[in-house]
């Protein structure tokens, strides 16, 4: 059986998309940079540095060779953001021009450009898809029960190609023609996932992160519609859902390196030695900066950015939230 799928990136994610795509026996291209990792995946069936948890299926393969990946009709990138546009723009010049599903949440440093903006610039041939949810890698390679949203530019055509190369089992997708939505909610919750972790790094109690948790979202509500989002999108799986899961837990890299904040270390203590990327790190001061430029209220990604900066400890930060002008809750949805 030849492969079909190939997915771009071999982190904890990546490597539990190849998982849960190989299901049935479908044959799974996986890249990596490292040959290092490519032998040990292939010798092993582990990724031992990303996801240990996962035995991977004979019908995963891994490679470093991007042309093998190329010549497939569907892949899904699982680059870390910063990292994504350098990686697609040598797909061109391999000739591809399939379905190309963006999995990395973010928004680039330097641009302010969304993941869908990045691809469409690096592969100009490429159908653009985005894949978010509230989705936990080792869960989902586990195959426990998961739903996400799977946004198409392409329309319902591009659905019904790219429905049953995702779907599993265990993996179901959703149907959205709101690519920017659907970017947008998966970008800002690693951000609010931060502001999270200090809250319990700060021991301020579970009424303090649900509230976070509401404010956060009003937060992601108004930066998204200023984008062109759609508010429904945003109250789905890929932002709503996404951000209770991604604010309630140790398992995500955000909430972890929030929590460290919380606790007194600076971001560069927080963040060495780590293998994982915490997106919200590099999300935050781009995600502030737009909001500032375009009138976007962001009082969250702002104290996220002052800690980061390490411009005031976390309780500092936390004390001038607090000390905002009283205001009613709900806003214009314009």
């Amino acid at each position: 059986m030849s492969a079909q799928v190939g997915v771009i990136g071999a982190g904890a994610w990546g490597t539990a998309l190849a998982q849960s795509l190989a299901v049935g026996g479908s044959e799974v291209l996986l890249w990596a940079r490292e040959p290092e990792l490519v032998e040990r995946i292939n010798a092993e069936r582990r990724n031992a540095t990303y996801l240990p948890s996962a035995v991977l299926a004979e019908t995963v393969r891994a490679t470093t060779q991007l042309a093998e990946l190329a010549a497939l009709p569907v892949l899904l990138a699982v680059v870390p953001a910063q990292f994504l546009g350098g990686v697609l723009a040598q797909l061109p010049g391999l000739g591809f021009a399939g379905d190309l599903v963006l999995c990395a949440k973010g928004i680039e440093a330097g641009s302010g450009r969304l993941m869908a903006e990045v691809a469409a610039s690096a592969v100009p041939g490429a159908a653009i898809g985005v894949l978010s949810g509230p989705t936990f890698a080792h869960e989902v390679a586990a195959g426990l029960p998961t739903a996400v949203t799977l946004a198409c530019s392409g329309g319902e055509a591009q659905w019904r190609r790219l429905s049953p190369v995702v779907a599993r089992p265990s993996l179901r997708p959703y149907y959205s023609d709101d690519v920017i939505g659907a970017e947008i909610g998966g970008a800002v919750k690693n951000v609010l996932a931060i502001a999270c972790g200090v809250v319990d790094g700060l021991q301020l109690g579970q009424n303090a992160r649900a509230a976070l948790i509401a404010r956060g979202y009003a937060e992601m509500l108004r930066f998204g519609l200023a984008r062109g989002a759609r508010a429904e999108t945003l109250s789905g799986l890929c932002g709503l859902g996404d951000l209770v899961l991604t604010c309630s837990s140790t398992s995500s890299r955000n909430f972890s390196l929030g929590l460290a904040l919380g606790q007194g270390l600076t971001a560069a203590e927080a963040l060495s030695g780590k293998n994982s990327v915490a997106e919200g790190a590099a999300t935050a001061p781009v995600l502030a900066e737009i909001g500032r430029r375009d009138g976007i209220e962001m009082p969250i990604a702002e104290a996220v950015c002052r800690l980061l900066e390490g411009k005031a400890p976390a309780g500092e930060v936390v004390a001038q939230i607090l000390a905002r002008p009283l205001r009613a809750e709900q806003e214009p949805l314009s």
